[in-house]
């Protein structure tokens, strides 16, 4: 989503909130509780794109080596809270603490450098390369794809089998889920402590949700820390440990995963799902 079409949005959803006296944000001010095992915090951030006030005093807590989902309604902020971790948009209030280290003001650079993978929701992925040359783009340790760490690559071809059968295709011609899998896939192609990733399963066929829930699992398995944006509750369900859901541009909720999946009054209160 484009910065003017994300802050459109943002907007209207803040009008429409505006229509109905009470926001969830409002009536339920989350705090969350501190974790000695967090990898990532933040504590009061709030982010402006122009104008517009997107973020309005976020606080999240990503414990190490779990799968942290992230929910919330279209315009809450869940994109714009993965952008400023990343430094796409820097914070203009509030901190962005990365395994002990304040990276609010470092440069998305920086940021990747420490070991972070960020997969955003148009998949990144450079469409006239082959998926080898994406892949070895992501490789900050080859020059060569005989360079690679082979072991690593069997393993992702066996999370994804498309990524070695296009191995020489334009990455273009892929489908949308094929694409999405090869984006998931450059994150991964060297260890990372943390990956970020944004609605994985938007656009895919039920089968193709099912092949990314199954690589997600193997992910976490692996031990590594994920934060993952979703408006697709059953794969949230599926997959998440934590869970922390956004309104109006702040965390609103926090715990469990499991509890809130459980929980159908609670998800319809957070979510307006109709279940």
């Amino acid at each position: 989503m484009s910065t003017a079409a994300h802050a459109a949005s943002h907007t209207a959803a803040t009008r429409a909130g505006q229509a109905q006296p009470h926001t969830l944000a409002q009536v339920a001010p989350f705090k969350p509780v501190a974790r000695p095992d967090a990898l990532l915090t933040l504590s009061g951030v709030h982010t402006h794109i122009g104008a517009y006030h997107i973020l309005h005093g976020v606080d999240l807590v990503v414990p190490r080596g779990q799968l942290t989902m992230l929910l919330g309604r279209n315009g809450a902020g869940k994109t714009t809270t993965l952008r400023t971790i990343m430094g796409l948009w820097q914070a203009s209030q509030g901190r962005v603490v990365f395994n002990g280290q304040d990276i609010t003001r470092l440069h998305t650079p920086h940021i990747a450098h420490l070991n972070i993978a960020y997969v955003p929701e148009n998949m990144g992925i450079f469409s006239d390369l082959t998926v080898k040359e994406n892949m070895l783009l992501a490789a900050r340790h080859a020059r060569r794809a005989s360079q690679m760490d082979q072991a690593r690559l069997e393993w992702i071809f066996q999370l994804f089998p498309a990524v070695e059968q296009f191995w020489n295709h334009p990455a273009g011609k892929l489908s949308g889920g094929q694409k999405q899998m090869l984006a998931v896939s450059r994150a991964i192609v060297e260890p990372r402590d943390l990956l970020i990733i944004d609605e994985p399963s938007k656009g895919l066929a039920p089968v193709m949700v099912n092949n990314m829930i199954g690589a997600f699992q193997q992910l976490k398995a692996s031990g590594v820390t994920i934060l993952l944006v979703e408006q697709n509750i059953n794969f949230a369900k599926r997959l998440g440990d934590s869970v922390a859901v956004m309104d109006d541009g702040r965390v609103v909720h926090a715990g469990a995963m499991a509890e809130l999946a459980q929980d159908e009054a609670l998800q319809r209160k957070l979510l307006g799902l109709a279940l």
